[in-house]
């Protein structure tokens, strides 16, 4: 997908971050953003209004942005106000909805169900943590819903939105904490 235009800093940039599904495929999704357009990998069964644990689905809502995490030793990030995290190898995600960090980053050891945020495949090499039953949670409401890196040939996500490294070194100037990413 080729870029519709550039977004000019000195513009006033929205508030939205608008996602839909593509055309001809419902795993894939069209990232739009002040006059940047850009391809993305969505969830495995598509995108969902009733978004449970493991249902591999994009939850259809809007997501406030709430911070980000960043693999420094991997990449290096452009100025951003959004308040980004360095990842550390004990940093973990809790996905296992009986616990009471449900849906919480944890700290290694940790026995139940959990993603390692510092993964080999670099799919979190930037991760931007999206308000997804975090703030209200509701158990088996899915967990780790997060705007980060592709898989190569934009392979389905378990539930979030992917865009290549290139595309999210160009947005990632412009979040901001209480952004807020449309899924439609």
């Amino acid at each position: 997908m080729r870029k519709m235009q550039r977004f000019h800093g000195s513009r006033h940039h929205p508030n939205a971050i608008t996602v839909r599904t593509a055309p001809r495929d419902r795993r894939q999704g069209i990232v739009s953003f002040g006059g940047i357009t850009v391809r993305a990998a969505l969830g495995r069964s598509g995108t969902s209004a009733f978004k449970r644990e493991g249902d591999g689905a994009t939850p259809v809502a809007a997501m406030p942005v709430l911070y980000g995490f960043v693999r420094g030793e991997r990449v290096r990030l452009p100025p951003t106000a959004l308040p980004i995290r360095r990842i550390r190898k004990d940093m973990l995600w809790c996905d296992q909805p009986e616990h009471p960090a449900y849906n919480r980053l944890v700290r290694a050891p940790f026995r139940p169900s959990h993603e390692e945020m510092m993964r080999a495949d670099g799919l979190y090499d930037i991760c931007i943590v999206l308000d997804w039953n975090i703030r209200s949670r509701r158990r088996h409401g899915g967990s780790a819903i997060f705007f980060h890196l592709i898989k190569p040939g934009y392979q389905p996500t378990a539930g979030c939105i992917a865009v290549s490294l290139r595309d999210m070194l160009q947005l990632i100037r412009f979040l901001r904490a209480g952004m807020v990413f449309k899924i439609r």
